[in-house]
């Protein structure tokens, strides 16, 4: 007998009708059964007039419950519980080949520990099987109010560190009450800005009556797929959840094997020489304090700042906290082509200081400009002209999504899925690279610190793309 506070299996029928479920989800891209596609911007504007949204930047003396330690200098919440901002030193011997101008580096870092829950829950309607959204405000966000998973909580929030109201639905995600599991893994968030940070991706279908509150919306597949084609609409948090679904392919025709594929990913990790070590945030070389910022002697990289907040639907409505706030636009891009007749998509191997495990594969081109234009040639990433340069009937997919709006401020990239032929991306690609199905990249991500948050977002947009061009 099952103890009750373990989920309940998969019932036969779910799991072995899921795959054809789920495409029936993501042909239905016009009208949902609950929500019509054109009604979306109405009511997420009518969302957004319903609530009072104000973020103002602060120095970080106004931070209330905040502080700088007076021996280390690192900033962290009287409580000890949400997060602190640290430093980092982090040293890569070797550099092996053509991954980044800088083997050694100093750096402000967040760390957070607790294991927040990103969920997505699911049921059907009229025998189509819907997702629960939530018009979700975040500070960092440009515009503020984008669409998020029907829970994104860390643990501080869902046990009421904050002494907020509760975090709607988060019992069907923890406890006796959970429903159908279809995705549950750890996912890494960013590498270059969180210390090994990792959140529960969970999809989990409903079995009984779910209430519709506030704020919330039950869409289809399709129209998140149709959504996800529109800038800073989607957020991160709910991309990366996306890209947990199981893959209707099972991965046949690939270049790799799949056994190939993982022995590639432990070589890249073991050639690998990272060494990383947390270090007193006062102090880091090359990095000044001042009233309002932190940031880099070079105006490069990113700042350190303090905002307040109000948002009248969130569980506690005012507070302040500090955020990163990167220098310029990203580009962020895969390039994709097929062989013999099946796509694949070409995956760097990145090293990222806050890695759990040295690497994990990310998009083809992951790249600041803003970062490396005193370079010049030699500081531009591989196949950056490739994808910049691209004809338009070549661009599959491009939108501008901001990344997790709860931690950083205006953290934008351009998005892209380049088509590419052997002359821009050969079949056998330089060393650190390799070309991946989608199939493929979907089982590494159900495993967790595969792919890193940047790739699991293309990959979302992969499967938008592939729907939307049927």
């Amino acid at each position: 007998m099952l103890s009750p506070s373990l989920p309940r299996p998969l019932q036969p029928r779910a799991n072995e009708v899921l795959p054809a479920r789920l495409a029936l989800s993501a042909a239905a891209a016009a009208e949902g059964i609950q929500l019509l596609t054109r009604d979306f911007a109405p009511w997420l504007a009518e969302r957004g007039r319903a609530n009072e949204f104000r973020v103002d930047r602060i120095p970080f003396a106004d931070l209330d419950g905040w502080s700088f330690d007076e021996e280390s200098g690192n900033l962290a919440h009287r409580s000890g519980r949400f997060f602190s901002v640290e430093g980092l030193h982090v040293t890569e011997e070797g550099q092996p080949y053509g991954d980044g101008p800088y083997a050694d580096w100093h750096q402000p870092i967040i760390k957070q520990p607790e294991v927040g829950i990103l969920g997505i829950l699911v049921k059907e309607f009229d025998g189509v099987p819907h997702f629960l959204m939530q018009a979700k405000m975040e500070p960092g966000n440009p515009n503020l109010l984008q669409l998020s998973p029907t829970v994104q909580a860390t643990r501080s929030n869902y046990t009421k560190v904050h002494r907020g109201a509760d975090v709607k639905y988060i019992e069907y995600f923890v406890g006796p009450r959970r429903g159908r599991v279809i995705a549950d893994v750890l996912q890494s968030e960013h590498g270059s800005w969180f210390y090994r940070k990792s959140n529960r991706n969970m999809v989990v279908e409903a079995t009984g009556d779910v209430p519709l509150r506030e704020d919330f919306c039950w869409l289809t597949l399709g129209q998140i797929n149709e959504l996800l084609h529109r800038d800073n609409l989607v957020n991160m948090d709910s991309r990366t959840v996306l890209s947990c679904l199981p893959h209707p392919d099972a991965g046949a025709g690939a270049l790799l094997s799949d056994v190939q594929l993982r022995s590639w990913v432990t070589g890249e990790r073991a050639r690998h020489d990272v060494r990383v070590e947390r270090v007193p945030l006062a102090g880091i070389p090359r990095w000044k304090h001042g009233e309002s910022t932190i940031e880099h002697e070079d105006g490069r990289y990113f700042k350190v700042v303090a905002v307040s907040v109000r948002a009248g639907n969130r569980e506690v409505t005012g507070w302040t906290q500090p955020l990163f706030e990167p220098v310029g636009l990203g580009v962020t891009a895969f390039l994709t082509r097929e062989f013999e007749g099946v796509p694949h998509v070409l995956v760097h191997a990145r090293v990222e200081g806050g890695f759990v495990d040295t690497i994990e594969l990310g998009p083809t081109v992951q790249y600041t400009p803003d970062n490396y234009a005193h370079l010049g040639e030699q500081g531009r990433p591989l196949f950056l002209d490739t994808v910049l340069r691209a004809r338009g009937d070549r661009v599959r997919y491009e939108a501008v999504h901001s990344e997790e709006g709860g931690r950083f401020l205006n953290a934008e990239s351009r998005y892209l899925i380049v088509e590419a032929d052997e002359a821009d991306a050969p079949q056998d690609p330089p060393p650190g690279y390799a070309w991946v199905t989608p199939a493929q990249l979907t089982s590494l991500v159900q495993h967790g610190h595969y792919v890193n948050v940047q790739g699991r977002t293309l990959l979302a947009c992969l499967n938008a793309t592939a729907v939307k061009g049927a």
